[in-house]
């Protein structure tokens, strides 16, 4: 069958295996040539995608759960969202969350996913105690920060380059309610936008959606949203989709001048320089999953999620170049997302470090490969990083110049027999 990831670029032939039980992924381990393991699929380029695909979805039990202490077991192919259902309305939530709630816990680990809070939690793999890891002879290891520590730091963020994550074991958070007290702050160009990540750095959540198509004197104007959990004692919520597109948009649709207009209008839907409301929590984190196969807003030939991040001190030197080469580009992303990094962590390949992360989503045409090349220079000359789980083109001296732990992580590959069995299309253009 055909696959992609999220983004719907590249998309190659492949056979899918969904194993039932750990026997399963044991005897296609031994018959497949190589294989990448794949969740629901929300990684947006070619990081879970090879000709053979073993997909983690069936291996969806929850083994164990401790209601006075929050730690829940679970296989690897337990979603985010079945855990928000089961225990949200307990008062447990997750300790880190993604912009999506439709990734499994496998993913979220193998991507070392971070959300909104980064600055103050950390990633996704700070919430996560051990889990269970299948090498390609089928050996079984647990993993965690006091046992097979070298597997657990590689694995955490090793985009499924270490085996197949079996099962894990991780903490959820207590909360109060089931919604977020809100405020949004109007800010008029880059340099307010990062006063205002300074002034409310010790706010438990903060992100920034950013006019890439803003010029001069309102380049960098945004909205910043921050958010802390309600204690109202109210954990009702509905996670039903309200829409859902049904067909790919005309590639036309999304231009330079619906883009600007889309981007005016949402900016100026703050009508005072701040506000504030009572928002879900479903709907502050995952604005986007209310609206089924999104992604065909960009067309058939798919799009790029290209984010990066950039060290403190140059972050906003940086963003400007960037910002400024975007807009005139006319390449323009309505989706651009600015959000600030707490310290980096001790995995080998993990995404975050201490600074600022832009998300921009652009739908393939042509110059989109020759702005991207533009960006990873700008991003390499400011000593920053691109982001595996969203990559779909990076190249190998791109990624080894932003990860210097690369190295490492490739000698443990080749320890273990891993570079001979799991690989994705990544993995190999990037020289893992």
């Amino acid at each position: 069958m055909t696959i992609s990831g999220w983004g719907r670029f590249p998309k190659i032939k492949a056979s899918i295996f969904s194993p039932h039980n750990e026997s399963k992924c044991r005897d296609y381990l031994k018959e497949v040539e190589e294989c990448i393991a794949q969740g629901l699929g929300r990684s947006y380029g070619d990081s879970a995608l090879n000709s053979n695909v073993l997909c983690s979805r069936r291996l969806n039990l929850i083994l164990d759960f401790n209601d006075k202490e929050g730690i829940i077991s679970c296989e690897s192919g337990v979603s985010l969202a079945e855990l928000i259902e089961t225990f949200l309305p307990r008062g447990w939530f997750l300790k880190v969350t993604p912009g999506t709630r439709f990734v499994t816990v496998g993913g979220a680990i193998a991507s070392d996913v971070h959300g909104k809070n980064h600055h103050k939690d950390g990633s996704f793999s700070e919430s996560v105690i051990s889990f269970r890891l299948m090498l390609p002879d089928g050996e079984i290891i647990l993993c965690s920060r006091s046992q097979n520590q070298e597997l657990f730091y590689a694995t955490c963020g090793g985009m499924g380059l270490t085996g197949i994550i079996l099962s894990a074991t991780i903490q959820l958070e207590k909360v109060q309610s089931a919604y977020i007290k809100q405020t949004t702050i109007r800010a008029a160009n880059l340099n307010e936008i990062f006063d205002l990540f300074e002034e409310h750095k010790t706010t438990k959540y903060s992100v920034a959606w950013i006019d890439c198509l803003a010029r001069a004197k309102d380049r960098g104007r945004s909205l910043l949203m921050l958010g802390e959990h309600d204690v109202d004692e109210d954990f009702s919520f509905s996670s039903s989709k309200k829409l859902s597109i049904p067909f790919d948009f005309p590639s036309i649709t999304l231009n330079r001048y619906t883009v600007e207009l889309f981007n005016r209008l949402y900016y100026n839907k703050a009508k005072n320089s701040v506000t504030e409301n009572k928002s879900s929590l479903l709907s502050f984190f995952y604005p986007l999953d209310a609206i089924g196969n999104w992604n065909k807003i960009y067309g058939s030939r798919g799009f790029i999620q290209y984010q990066f991040v950039l060290p403190r001190e140059s972050s906003l030197e940086g963003l400007q170049k960037i910002l400024t080469k975007v807009s005139t580009s006319g390449m323009a992303s309505f989706l651009a997302v600015l959000k600030l990094f707490g310290k980096e962590n001790n995995n080998l390949i993990s995404f975050p470090l201490e600074g600022y992360t832009l998300a921009l989503d652009m739908k393939i045409q042509p110059g989109i490969w020759e702005l991207l090349n533009h960006l990873d220079k700008i991003v390499l000359d400011y000593n920053g990083r691109l982001y595996l789980a969203k990559d779909a083109r990076m190249k190998a001296d791109t990624f080894q110049r932003g990860y210097p732990k690369w190295e490492q992580f490739r000698q443990l590959r080749d320890k273990l027999g891993l570079s001979e069995k799991i690989n994705s299309l990544q993995s190999k253009r990037i020289g893992l």
